[in-house]
């Protein structure tokens, strides 16, 4: 009887296990999908496979769609992905896809474009922001790129809009945007000596979204923290998704 029972243990111990396991780890991939490590070793415009969480939707447009996406070992943007609309309501985020496409490089952001195919899985994942506050200005920023991080302690620094006058972030790069007109805010932010400059994507928060509404209120000198994900564009241009007064 003791021995029935525990091979009867066993037998539904190995069940739950493998019951919890199924699309559930975000490291475990399927066959032919590349790891994080070898997408990043990948040569540019090369052919890629790759399995991933949707982390956040930027934007669909004709039937394409641009992905903010992750696992626990790196991130990766998909650009202009076919994906009808129906499709496109169910990639919520956490939600795991399969993509195959090309890699390629944009102004420093490396992303997956020219998709083939892609399909949802099973599986769910939301990755938690890791705090790369540390790493501004140093080399080992870029290994970041694209994954969703957090930054603390920063300082609001002036921009200088096209009057002359100093603001706290500007409509389009250059000030030639407007609230009406959903355009990207830009903001400068500093910390150790050194500023940069971070991005509110419109099309990924647009004007009524809080964080749009938090950095249009922020004012020179303000320290903030913020979330978002890592985006390139020739240097560190993050797309943040959070701003709160610094802890």
């Amino acid at each position: 009887m003791k021995k029935f029972l525990a091979m009867a243990l066993s037998l539904a111990l190995a069940f739950t296990a493998a019951g919890c396991g199924k699309g559930d780890d975000p490291d475990k991939k399927s066959e032919g999908v590349m790891t994080y490590a070898e997408y990043d070793a990948a040569a540019l415009k090369s052919e890629v496979t790759i399995e991933a969480y949707v982390q956040a939707k930027q934007s669909w447009w004709d039937n394409k769609a641009t992905l903010y996406t992750q696992d626990k070992e790196g991130a990766y943007f998909i650009y202009n992905m076919p994906c009808s609309e129906d499709e496109y309501a169910k990639l919520t985020a956490g939600t795991k896809i399969k993509v195959t496409g090309f890699k390629e490089e944009w102004s420093g952001e490396v992303e997956i474009t020219d998709v083939s195919t892609f399909e949802i899985m099973d599986g769910n994942y939301i990755a938690k922001a890791v705090d790369v506050t540390s790493e501004l200005g140093t080399d080992d920023l870029i290994k970041r790129q694209n994954q969703f991080v957090s930054f603390k302690g920063m300082t609001v620094e002036a921009k200088t809009d096209p009057s002359g006058n100093e603001v706290a972030f500007l409509y389009n790069w250059d000030g030639s945007g407007t609230q009406e007109g959903n355009s990207d805010l830009y903001f400068d932010v500093s910390k150790d000596g050194k500023t940069y400059t971070f991005t509110v994507e419109s099309y990924l928060c647009d004007n009524t979204t809080d964080v749009y509404k938090t950095v249009e209120a922020l004012k020179v000198g303000d320290v903030i923290d913020m979330e978002g994900f890592l985006y390139w564009y020739n240097g560190v241009n993050p797309h943040i998704t959070s701003v709160t007064p610094a802890k």
